[in-house]
């Protein structure tokens, strides 16, 4: 007789995408996710396999549903600098109120832990990357084609620049740095590209 799930997969993997985002994989133990769940060791392993390949699936949820449409809207706004900018405002705000305030990225998080050596992590840390970068690459050269970027500023070497920023945003918000001086550092930083055009100083 085929095993019956009498739980929600997709709604106990969100809770796990929570807990790991919040605690890190290493500080978050297979009983965490029991009592967070609800569901059973057995059921979990049955379901998803071990710690392992159930924060590899956290990640996967993570990456598509909270990371992509932030990426996608960068990508696909055409607005050059102004769009840099909402992305990081956006960015800022979300990483220092609400409920996720302090959580950071799991991505991000993921680049600071142990987890970044298992292979299948790297992988997917890489692909965000990647995206990330070319969502950065594509709004410089629309800035670029406007004519309002600074002389001499490379969209390649700047796209990857901005992506480290990113990172940075998410590493320190986790660490407790305010939305003020996490917007001036942006805020800085776009003014050595050309400047955001039509916006003032991020404030998150």
């Amino acid at each position: 007789m085929p095993d019956v799930k009498h739980f929600d997969p997709d709604a106990a993997l969100a809770t796990v995408e929570r807990l790991f985002w919040e605690q890190g994989m290493s500080a978050t133990g297979i009983q965490d996710i029991v009592t967070a769940t609800g569901v059973s060791r057995s059921s979990l392993y049955a379901t998803f396999g071990g710690k392992r390949e159930l924060y590899l699936a956290a990640l996967r949820r993570y990456r598509e549903q909270r990371s992509l449409p932030m990426i996608n809207r960068l990508a696909e706004d055409g607005r050059g600098l102004p769009a840099i900018a909402e992305f990081f405002t956006r960015l800022i705000a979300s990483r220092c109120s609400g409920e996720y305030a302090r959580w950071g990225c799991m991505v991000a998080n993921a680049h600071a832990g142990t987890e970044n050596a298992d292979p299948d992590v790297l992988e997917i840390l890489e692909l965000h990357h990647g995206q990330l970068r070319e969502a950065m690459h594509a709004a410089l050269l629309a800035a670029q084609e406007a004519g309002r970027l600074a002389p001499g500023v490379d969209p390649e070497a700047s796209a990857e620049l901005l992506v480290l920023l990113a990172y940075g945003v998410n590493l320190r918000s986790r660490a407790g740095a305010d939305a003020t001086s996490l917007g001036s550092t942006v805020t800085a930083t776009l003014a050595t590209l050309g400047g955001p055009a039509g916006h003032g100083s991020l404030s998150g």
